[in-house]
């Protein structure tokens, strides 16, 4: 076993415009990237789960084969750079994955 952090390449997190935000975990191998890919680890439900949305929030969840990668877009609760916001970028916003278990 090993955390999502671990096995990724990159893993970040953007806006997506004001109201979302992108979460994009690339990997350096085929052999990671499917491990990862047939754990069902990254689901809509997970994703509900670790950043406490409901499923009307997950915009996007798409594994990406030609690029070894997986893009995740939610729902920002508020638009960025409003009052309260604070990650105006959302350049923090990938940290709930990181520790996730992949077996």
């Amino acid at each position: 076993m090993a955390t999502l952090y671990e096995l990724a390449k990159v893993l970040r997190s953007k806006n997506s415009g004001p109201f979302e935000l992108t979460i994009d975990v690339l990997f350096d191998n085929k052999e990671i990237y499917d491990r990862v890919k047939n754990s069902g680890q990254i689901s809509a439900e997970t994703i509900c789960r670790l950043y406490r949305i409901t499923g009307e929030q997950v915009r996007h969840l798409v594994f990406f084969d030609q690029a070894l990668g997986v893009k995740i877009t939610i729902l920002r609760d508020i638009s960025s750079g409003s009052a309260g916001d604070r990650d105006v970028y959302g350049a923090q916003q990938h940290a709930p994955l990181m520790n996730l278990i992949i077996d």
